[in-house]
């Protein structure tokens, strides 16, 4: 066997003690990692430390070159319209990617949605747009470029060429308690999203309960860092930091969501969810060189509905078929009077997991149609014994736990002291660019 150049042990301690590793070093330990030689428990320590201790701003450059040097990296140079993506830390009820994709596309730029499925509390696009009939999210990149050029919107699953030490080190995050890491999320990202060779990068980059960043400054910290990290690859990269302390929309659940992204799509829909998909649009057309354009007047002309139908049936599914529907529902109503005052995303999230909307490890399967309506949003009047929720689920013993959940998920004050409710707060709460 060859001599490794460098040995894991050392750069461990290195971390441990609040060192700086070097370019070499670093590049060694993710390919070393990636090839099998670096064992697991190795990794973890590392992770570890780097989780207490921080990156330097030059370690989380080449940590990130590191990760993208371990796979392969897509061109999009040949296609005839400008390449903008978007990507989302994860929340609930954010059906963004759905109708913003083929929204984007009506103005002449290609948007390839490389994304993945959903883990834990937070939905993935892949589990959505995989509840209706026929479609299929595994494409090789001749079809992605085809679409891409043809349509200008494709979402798909990831390659798993694109940032393998990636895909390998966030498994081993997810079970080390080493998740919640600015400089390992920002690489993370920042990473498959370079490798994926977009032109521009808008981030919604999520706050508040339902999020992983809790508060604004660590929001802000991390939306910093991928924007750094991305104008330093030479994406032009801007960041939109967005409430998660209450669900997005009405809905949370696979096919439940898509069928509200419909609405969206056909000019109605909630107005959070309109609100984000046309100021993250308006960004993305914004870097892509498409300034004066009307994003809202698509939704409502119904533009934006034929690149989805087109998408969607490119992709082998049948945009006019039913979506799945879960067996069982059961409505949770008010107790009391009032006004809703909370709405809490994070036990929403749960809940909805608790379904069966959500898996706990990856090799698990979701059903299509559990998930939670919300007939109540934040600043709306409750009246006692009306409905606050519904539940959808395949399997009836399921909602005893999610009502468990529940029970700590609204926060419900007489309609005197919660008149001043502010009902109007936008979605969007700042934007951060280099």
């Amino acid at each position: 066997m060859p001599i490794e150049p460098h040995d894991a042990v050392d750069i461990i301690r290195t971390k441990r003690d609040s060192g700086t590793l070097n370019r070499d070093q670093i590049s060694w330990v993710i390919d070393a990692y990636t090839r099998g030689v670096v064992a697991e428990e190795q990794m973890s320590a590392l992770a570890m430390a780097i989780y207490l201790n921080g990156m330097s701003e030059s370690e989380l450059g080449h940590w990130t070159r590191a990760m993208i040097d371990s796979g392969d990296r897509l061109d999009f140079s040949s296609l005839s319209r400008p390449t903008v993506d978007k990507h989302s830390t994860g929340g609930v009820g954010d059906k963004i990617t759905l109708p913003l994709t083929p929204l984007v596309a009506v103005f002449g730029a290609a948007v390839p949605q490389l994304s993945g499925r959903g883990l834990g509390h937070t939905g993935g696009t892949l589990d959505k747009l995989e509840s209706i009939p026929g479609w299929r999210a595994d494409l090789d990149t001749a079809e992605v470029m085809h679409q891409l050029d043809a349509l200008g919107a494709v979402v798909c699953a990831a390659g798993t060429g694109l940032a393998p030490a990636d895909r390998k080190l966030y498994a081993l995050r997810d079970t080390t308690a080493t998740v919640e890491s600015i400089p390992l999320i920002a690489s993370s990202i920042m990473s498959k999203k370079i490798a994926e060779g977009t032109g521009a990068l808008v981030l919604d980059v999520k706050v508040g309960s339902g999020a992983f960043m809790k508060d604004l400054a660590s929001a802000e910290q991390l939306a910093r860092t991928m924007v750094a990290l991305g104008r330093d690859a030479g994406v032009r990269t801007t960041a939109l930091l967005t409430d998660m302390s209450a669900p997005l929309g009405r809905t949370v659940g696979n096919a439940l969501e898509v069928r509200e992204a419909v609405e969206v799509l056909a000019g109605g829909g909630p107005s959070d969810v309109v609100e984000l998909t046309v100021a993250l649009a308006t960004e993305m057309l914004r870097l892509a060189g498409k300034d004066d354009v009307d994003v809202a007047a698509a939704l409502g002309d119904g533009r934006a509905m034929d690149v989805w139908r087109a998408m969607i049936t490119a992709q082998g599914g049948d945009p006019d078929a039913d979506l799945p529907q879960a067996r069982d529902t059961d409505v949770v109503t008010a107790e009391t009077s009032g006004v809703l005052t909370a709405l809490d995303a994070e036990v929403i999230g749960i809940a909805s997991w608790r379904l069966g909307a959500g898996r706990a490890r990856k090799e698990e399967t979701v059903q299509a149609g559990a998930g939670i309506e919300l007939h109540v949003k934040a600043g709306e009047a409750v009246t006692a014994g009306a409905p606050l929720v519904t539940l959808h689920s395949d399997e009836s013993e399921r909602f005893a736990r999610a009502r468990e959940a529940l029970a700590e998920a609204f926060d419900i004050t007489p309609a005197a002291e919660g008149a001043d409710a502010d009902t109007a707060r936008s979605v969007v709460l700042s934007r951060i660019a280099d």
